[in-house]
């Protein structure tokens, strides 16, 4: 990094220039989300045959056995009716587990069931051994490939196996990597279109760090064509997927409108405007009909945590950031006029987004959250005044510390607490227990984090103008650019190992409803920042194609 491309530490109206501004693209969607029409007929219609479906799928899910019944879970799960049967499915995997730890001497159960019942177990919090998989393996965990090298369908389910790895499973670290190799040599040698596209789809995500209501329409493609395919199974996830792509484009429409009534595209020049890839954020966290309040706080929450990013790292001077930061921390409108104008309307927009949250609260009985989201949003000021502070002065920290800011600039806790009204299950002391710092909280931030670092640091350094957290590791721990991005990719993999390891252990204190929305954290950070890109910023390339085919068309029902 040439020092005379840095902006200057040693100017003495540091604190007064901006930073060097990135413009920013409009939204991608232009005015396709603004209006729906919503059909209540259509939606009664899709849930009576829904309905009937569903008895008929529930008797063949009691009576399936085996390894049929871990396929057949595995697809419910896949196809995205696995909402409708959470108790049935929940009943067979306790059946499961019980009968594996009777029966642990088994070695008759081959590649597929063993990697099928290994990853489902675990991903339902089940005490699972990766032992089950010693009698695949020979010396120093090295995988027999003469025994495994054709059985596609084994492999897919080892590659999804591995991917619930923990830390100091060696044996599943050899199977990542081992299946990898074959599945990326099965692409090259396979005819079948059918057998190239699951393989695809898996190496981009696997299930566990993916998230399945994104490929709800790809599974049912695959499912209709690969055989074997059980209509009435068929039926349901077509139904089930129009039925909840109505809903989204419904609570689209009316996130669309709030949106549009600040007017911020033309107020803010400088930020982001991309309130659809906000709501897919709030879409990751629960896909189930019943969960719209959560799914459009979250995308509400997400827009304003990226118009602060935004005001506080592209726009606004040092002096200006100081200033937002006090006259947020006294969170009252009428402190506003010291304010310059934009950063008016950025306080307006943060009180008015306060306000909709303490109503919805009130109403659902949440009020106790409130002064935690309230000082969620101040804390959150705070991290991003300091982070900014670090970048244009070039007083980098080191990189622990930067990582304990990075917590909360993952935004995770004003995003958490915006939620609790949207689940029964959080009360008081759950909120108080992520607060708390508990490992997997902490965990998942730094991963989350870390995944945007990878996938923005080429856009912050602003053409190398301004050090990033990447010339921070540098500087740190001496090492290359491309030595600290290998070195984050790793950390990502422990972050997954660790939160994986804490999401499997359960707890009887913490609503299991709360755990789960970090590892879906981890999962929509993993997909947004995909491959060391920023998807939010420029969703073109790949976020923008998984939008469409869950918003845009619904599927067309010819059964």
């Amino acid at each position: 990094m040439a020092a005379a491309n840095m902006v200057s530490v040693n100017s003495s109206n540091v604190r007064r220039l901006r930073p060097p501004t990135v413009s920013f693209k409009p939204s991608m969607w232009g005015n396709i989300f603004s209006t729906y029409s919503f059909d209540n007929q259509v939606q009664e219609k899709y849930y009576e045959e829904m309905e009937a479906l569903t008895k008929e799928m529930r008797r063949m899910l009691m009576a399936a056995e085996s390894t049929k019944l871990l396929i057949l879970i595995d697809k419910i799960e896949r196809l995205g009716v696995a909402y409708h049967f959470e108790k049935e499915i929940e009943e067979k995997l306790r059946i499961i587990y019980e009968s594996t730890k009777e029966d642990e001497d088994n070695d008759d159960d081959d590649l597929l069931t063993t990697s099928l019942r290994f990853r489902l177990l675990r991903q339902n919090q089940y005490a699972v051994s990766c032992d089950v998989f010693n009698k695949f393996v020979e010396k120093d965990c090295k995988w027999k490939l003469e025994s495994h090298g054709s059985d596609v369908e084994g492999i897919l389910s080892l590659y999804e196996a591995a991917h619930v790895r923990i830390r100091n499973e060696k044996i599943l670290d050899e199977a990542a990597k081992f299946t990898v190799d074959q599945l990326n040599h099965i692409i090259s040698a396979s005819e079948a279109p059918i057998v190239k596209e699951k393989v695809q789809q898996a190496l981009k995500h696997s299930i566990h760090r993916g998230l399945p209501v994104l490929y709800f329409r790809f599974y049912i493609s695959i499912y209709e064509r690969e055989g074997a395919t059980d209509e009435s199974l068929l039926k349901l996830a077509k139904l089930n997927f129009n039925f909840l792509h109505n809903i989204y484009r419904k609570e689209l429409v009316e996130l669309t409108r709030w949106w549009d009534k600040f007017d911020l595209k033309s107020k803010l020049p400088y930020a982001r405007d991309r309130v659809v890839e906000c709501y897919l954020w709030g879409n990751a966290f629960r896909y189930e009909p019943q969960y719209s309040y959560l799914r459009v706080t979250v995308a509400k929450n997400m827009q304003l945590v990226s118009i602060m990013d935004d005001t506080y790292d592209n726009y606004a001077t040092l002096e200006e950031d100081d200033l937002f930061t006090e006259i947020l921390e006294r969170w009252n409108l009428d402190e506003i006029d010291v304010l310059p104008e934009f950063m008016k309307v950025v306080y307006r927009f943060i009180m008015s987004t306060y306000e909709d949250f303490v109503v919805e609260a009130e109403k659902e009985g949440k009020s106790f959250v409130v002064p935690y989201y309230r000082e969620a949003v101040k804390q959150l000021g705070r991290a991003y005044n300091k982070e900014q502070k670090w970048i244009m002065e070039r007083q980098m920290p080191g990189f622990e510390e930067y990582m304990e800011n990075s917590v909360i600039t993952s935004c995770m806790y004003v995003m958490f607490t915006s939620l609790a009204p949207g689940m029964k299950s959080v009360d008081e002391s759950a909120v108080q227990w992520l607060l708390g710092e508990p490992k997997i909280v902490i965990s998942t931030a730094k991963m989350g984090r870390t995944l945007e670092d990878l996938g923005s640091h080429e856009r912050e350094n602003r053409e190398g103008k301004l050090p990033t957290v990447v010339d921070c590791y540098m500087n740190d721990k001496g090492v290359s650019r491309q030595g600290a991005i290998i070195e984050f990719v790793e950390l990502v993999e422990n972050g997954w190992k660790d939160v994986t390891a804490e999401w499997a252990k359960g707890s009887s204190s913490v609503p299991k409803e709360m755990v789960e929305q970090l590892l879906n954290y981890g999962r929509i950070a993993e997909i947004t920042y995909n491959n060391k890109e920023d998807g939010y910023t420029y969703p073109e390339k790949y976020l923008g194609p998984l939008i469409a085919a869950l918003y845009v068309d619904p599927l067309p029902l010819h059964i």
